[in-house]
């Protein structure tokens, strides 16, 4: 009751907004098929249900890519979300429509889920805090489609979009452990803030993964937090990770091997896809599916049949997950552009399908990764850096975010609102 506040849920009236792929009890649950466009939520996904318990008001839920895997956040049913700052530019995705709303001021923060970068995509395109934390630490039981308790529900992780750093942790602490059902969420992992002296910290700046190399304004942003950072005393470490140069190799067969759904049944409903008939459909203007995912079913279909290249990709990352984590230690972070470039014009990201590996490679590596903002490009795109560490190393994460944070201003208001 108000006389006893101690009583009161942690998060009381905070209202905030749910990526649509996360289930609601009774709200559209389409995932931007057409073929799903009358899908509701039969039941509230664990996350969600867990924050209704601590206070919150879900307010709606947002828009995503067609079948999620891509960083435009438009598809059949909705149509198209744009970036706040600029609205010729993406807002990323798939948790883009999310992206959107918290850098507007819409809601104070949403929930978003990462497999490849779509929680510090939008958060960097956008301008907002985006963390995704450590592999299988938080239940994706009510995502759909469906994960639990195979080895993608390690790779993909729900996780918040927020304003401000701070605001991470207090909801990592309510959305993560186990439910019961999703049977491999960890139990051993123990989220508590840092009581941080960036003294100790040592940073590994990174401004390629493999050949794919950030552009100017990205690599700045690199450059610039890394000085903000060891002018308050951080250390500089170097990092010889060769195995960064196969990223997206490694991430395409370890998402073959996760045992998730098949993205074509994912996007054809009661049948598989036909992919040869669905891009003569789209040559006519006859379909009713994207571009971007049609493509993505079909480079699915290629990476599977390459079963030995699988294997060895596999191997690869496992030993590459052993030399960062090896080379981080309990206090070492990486320093990574979230992205290529600031946000991109609509549909120029087609012609640039495989730089979301910035992020992609640490969803397989299972690292914790916090996206901040540290300011703005020439044309007054947000910049944004993110900051990775070893497995549950969350807490550290935020901290050296908030400290980035501290010294760039953090999040600005998106003129849209």
């Amino acid at each position: 009751s108000a006389s006893d506040p101690e009583a009161l849920p942690p998060l009381l009236g905070i209202p905030y907004t749910a990526k649509e792929f996360i289930e609601v009890e009774g709200m559209p649950l389409s995932g931007g098929i057409w073929s799903r466009r009358n899908v509701l939520g039969k039941k509230d996904a664990t996350i969600v249900r867990r924050l209704r318990e601590a206070g919150c008001i879900l307010l709606g839920t947002t828009n995503v890519p067609e079948g999620g895997l891509w960083l435009e956040t438009y598809n059949p049913i909705y149509g198209r979300t744009t970036n706040p700052w600029n609205a010729k530019r993406t807002c990323g995705g798939s948790s883009g429509g999310e992206g959107a709303i918290v850098a507007s001021g819409g809601v104070p923060f949403g929930l978003g889920a990462d497999v490849g970068g779509s929680i510090r995509i939008p958060a960097a395109f956008c301008g907002t805090v985006g963390h995704k934390p450590t592999g299988a630490l938080v239940p994706n039981t009510g995502y759909w489609p469906d994960t639990t308790g195979t080895p993608l529900s390690r790779y993909l992780v729900c996780g918040p979009l927020c304003r401000r750093v701070e605001d991470v942790m207090p909801l990592l602490r309510i959305l993560a452990g186990p439910d019961g059902i999703d049977t491999v969420v960890r139990e051993d992992l123990s989220l508590h803030d840092v009581d941080l002296r960036i003294e100790d910290v040592t940073l590994f700046p990174v401004e390629a993964v493999g050949r794919f190399r950030a552009g100017v304004a990205n690599r700045e942003a690199i450059r610039s937090s890394t000085e903000a950072l060891t002018d308050r005393g951080a250390k500089l470490g170097s990092l010889e990770a060769s195995g960064l140069r196969n990223a997206f190799m490694i991430w395409s067969a370890m998402m073959a091997r996760g045992e998730g759904p098949d993205y074509m049944e994912v996007l054809g409903g009661d049948k598989p896809l036909a992919l040869g008939r669905e891009f003569l459909r789209m040559m006519v203007g006859r379909s009713k599916h994207t571009l971007p995912a049609v493509a993505i079913a079909g480079a699915e279909r290629l990476t599977a049949a390459m079963p030995s290249k699988i294997d060895q990709s596999i191997a690869q990352g496992q030993q590459l997950q052993a030399e960062i984590e090896a080379a981080l230690g309990p206090k070492g972070v990486l320093l990574v552009p979230p992205y290529s470039r600031p946000a991109p014009r609509h549909g120029s990201a087609l012609l640039t399908p495989l730089d979301f590996v910035f992020t992609g490679i640490f969803n397989v590596l299972q690292l914790p990764s916090t996206a901040v903002p540290v300011g703005f490009d020439k044309d007054g795109l947000p910049l944004s850096v993110q900051v990775v560490g070893r497995r549950g190393a969350d807490g550290l994460t935020t901290a050296v975010a908030a400290a980035l944070e501290e010294a760039f201003g953090g999040w600005k208001r998106a003129p849209a609102a």
